[in-house]
């Protein structure tokens, strides 16, 4: 007799269109992503858009803008959580029909008194179940009411956390909680239980701040009798001070990095080690991570954001990235962040001629344009101002008689090194001497690639234009 195959897993990502996509939940995205292509299985996403006032139009496409960036596709059409409010309090009304939940008609000042009694006497706050037993009956007619869970009062609700390992919580400090607001809308803990079971999810992977959630979830589930995912609660991440992460160490909108000069490939890896690691890897690229990730090697403290350990892989995905696609890439973030850049084909071929110079020295896209600016447009350049007092009138000089040196074929970097360091010698001076003014004068400024590799991408009539522009 053979075992029935187990379904494949059912993960999602379920943000809060109330704010940007942020470093946090672009890895909690990332994570239940990588752990639904290890396993064959889906990824799911559902905006949980309940919170009409804070929800804007502008957080939802920056939500799908930074996971389409990051390459983190989904696998059916989004779900969002408002516009099912109907089948939310559906699930509310059988809970109440069968039993399991009641009509709590306490007033917001008859609450407060409570509470104000609790505090006075050091007791936790928590409902103290006052319309339990009661019967609707007893209320005033058409008095406003609540709908609350009739949570278990006695025993432990526990949690087989995946990443956190069992986790226990007294039923006696668990009140009943609220499931219908007085106007009918559900609340979130009701909302996520329902969406979660109807959208088949088997796996809910997510912040250790959801994890005393998942208690008060769990009541509900159990309470409907729906099968319960496996849980996982990852640590959160804090800067590299230890505190908690915020803007000042890096806690920005994803598409922030992406305009930084970062790319997908190096945040999904950097993203990846922030809480998950495979032995001492630390280069992990999209593939590898699918074939490896699972939840064993979740981690059980909180990660550390590191800029400068971020800018390193960034840097090591720069210089392995084909020079074609890099190239591609350069161009496109170039005419994004500045509009005002225009790079005709020449340029594009001078550039992707030019990425085997420019690539090793720079750790971000930003530092690729930067460092490649003077090959985005063909005539003179004028020096930067800490380049400019190299062109003195005896450098300027010097330049006429490099000209006339370089002057001649062939044209390349062996020949022309070959031809500078003879009028070099021939001047009675080093071949720096002639080589700094050169590279003012082909780049504007005083630091660039080896000066010689510079010449033969520019090739000969570009490079010639450029030097005898500053000759007097």
């Amino acid at each position: 007799m053979t075992q029935a195959a187990r379904p494949a897993p059912v993960l999602r990502f379920a943000p809060s269109p109330t704010g940007y996509l942020h470093i946090g939940g672009a890895r909690t995205a990332l994570f239940n992503w990588l752990y639904a292509r290890h396993t064959g299985g889906k990824f799911l996403l559902r905006i949980e858009d309940t919170d009409r006032e804070r929800s804007t139009e502008a957080a939802v496409g920056a939500i799908f803008n930074g996971l389409t960036w990051m390459g983190l596709d989904w696998d059916a059409e989004p779900v969002f959580q408002f516009s099912r409010a109907e089948r939310h309090h559906e699930v509310a009304e059988q809970l109440f029909a069968t039993g399991k939940a009641y009509r709590c008609y306490a007033t917001a000042a008859e609450l407060e008194e409570m509470r104000a009694r609790q505090r006075a006497a050091g007791q936790s706050i928590r409902y103290d179940g006052r319309w339990r037993d009661k019967e609707p009956s007893d209320a005033e007619k058409d008095k406003p009411f609540v709908v609350r869970l009739k949570a278990p009062q006695h025993g432990d609700t526990v949690i087989q956390d995946a990443v956190q390992g069992e986790v226990r919580w007294s039923n006696e400090q668990l009140d009943d909680m609220v499931l219908l607001r007085s106007d009918g809308t559900p609340t979130y803990m009701l909302a996520v239980v329902v969406d979660d079971h109807d959208m088949g999810i088997t796996h809910v992977l997510r912040g250790s701040d959801h994890l005393n959630n998942a208690a008060r979830q769990l009541q509900i589930i159990e309470a409907m009798g729906w099968p319960v995912p496996v849980y996982g609660h990852v640590p959160l991440i804090h800067g590299a001070d230890g505190a908690k992460l915020s803007k000042r160490h890096g806690a920005l909108a994803v598409e922030a990095y992406r305009d930084m000069g970062y790319l997908p490939e190096a945040m999904r890896n950097y993203l990846l080690r922030l809480g998950w690691s495979h032995g001492d890897d630390e280069i992990i690229p999209t593939a590898q991570a699918i074939e490896w990730f699972d939840f064993p090697g979740l981690g059980r403290s909180a990660a550390r954001f590191d800029l400068k350990k971020l800018d390193s892989l960034n840097g090591h995905y720069i210089r392995e990235m084909n020079d074609a696609a890099l190239t591609q890439e350069l161009v496109a973030f170039a005419q994004r962040t500045r509009p005002e850049i225009v790079l005709d084909a020449a340029a594009r071929t001078r550039l992707k001629a030019a990425m085997p110079l420019l690539k090793p020295r720079a750790k971000t896209l930003v530092e690729l344009v930067d460092k490649a600016e003077f090959l985005f447009a063909e005539g003179p350049r004028a020096p930067d101002p800490a380049a400019a007092p190299v062109l003195t009138p005896a450098a300027r000089g010097l330049l006429g008689r490099i000209a006339e040196a370089l002057d001649e074929e062939p044209w390349d970097s062996a020949s022309l090194e070959a031809r500078l360091r003879g009028l070099a010698d021939k001047e009675g001076a080093k071949l720096g001497d002639l080589a700094q003014p050169l590279r003012v004068a082909l780049t504007g400024r005083t630091a660039s690639p080896p000066i010689f590799d510079i010449l033969a991408v520019l090739g000969r009539e570009e490079a010639l234009t450029r030097i005898r522009a500053h000759v007097d």
